[in-house]
């Protein structure tokens, strides 16, 4: 039967050296990629290998705008080609798309494979001081009000009684604003951990009570960041 890899791709453009040396010769036989961004998947097939064939390869959409129908009429071709799914930014499958398609494999008898890489929800936690023994990854938060308040509040609240970690993430034009609510919405007693451009020249990752964070603003010069709440 063939088999499905999963490989990370970098979540920062400085930080090259952080997927195993293996990944590169697992993949090389390969010639069937599911790709979130081609563009993206291209620059890291190269990356590993500068040699590598990118003209015999076929590069398959799989991103948000990849309807169920069209995951299903991937299955000839998983059936028939090893094969990839690669991330634009990431492990795929968390918090990317990719997971349908695995499923799909797993119900047809396909061998998935995943590879060790970065994830920066896991980076995020490690580095929080938070609970990491019981914590939700909530992806992204209503737009519009009064929708995201009340989720904020909701969040604060499943932290304190189930001892949960509420990890988080916006649009970077708009983490400046979810701040700002965060610090409006939640307790001073509240803590909040900021990671942001993790793995890249300027990481900050850094914990801090509600009430401190009033007393230094932060600015985000739209880069990407998690949030991660705890209520103690």
């Amino acid at each position: 039967m063939s088999k499905l890899y999963l490989v990370p791709n970098t979540i920062s453009d400085t930080d090259k050296n952080v997927l195993p040396a293996y990944i590169g010769s697992e993949i090389t036989p390969l010639r069937v990629f599911f790709v979130e961004e081609p563009k993206s998947a291209r620059r890291l097939l190269k990356s590993l290998d500068p040699q590598f064939p990118l003209s015999d390869c076929r590069f398959l959409d799989l991103n948000e705008h990849t309807s169920a129908k069209d995951v299903q009429g991937y299955l000839p071709i998983l059936k028939e080609n090893d094969a990839a799914i690669i991330s634009e930014a990431g492990c795929p499958c968390v918090a990317d798309p990719g997971a349908d398609l695995v499923f799909l494999a797993h119900q047809n008898q396909i061998e998935v494979i995943p590879f060790v890489g970065p994830s920066s929800i896991i980076l995020a936690l490690m580095a929080s001081g938070f609970s990491g023994q019981n914590f939700a990854f909530n992806g992204y938060l209503p737009k519009d009000q009064p929708e995201r308040t009340q989720r904020i509040r909701s969040l604060e609240d499943r932290s304190f009684k189930m001892k949960q970690t509420q990890i988080f993430m916006e649009t970077p034009y708009r983490n400046q604003s979810l701040l700002e609510e965060i610090l409006t919405v939640c307790q001073e007693r509240t803590y909040l951990c900021i990671a942001c451009e993790i793995t890249g020249p300027h990481q900050m990752i850094k914990t801090m009570s509600i009430n401190a964070w009033k007393k230094k603003p932060f600015k985000f010069n739209k880069n990407p960041a998690l949030f991660l709440l705890q209520k103690i």
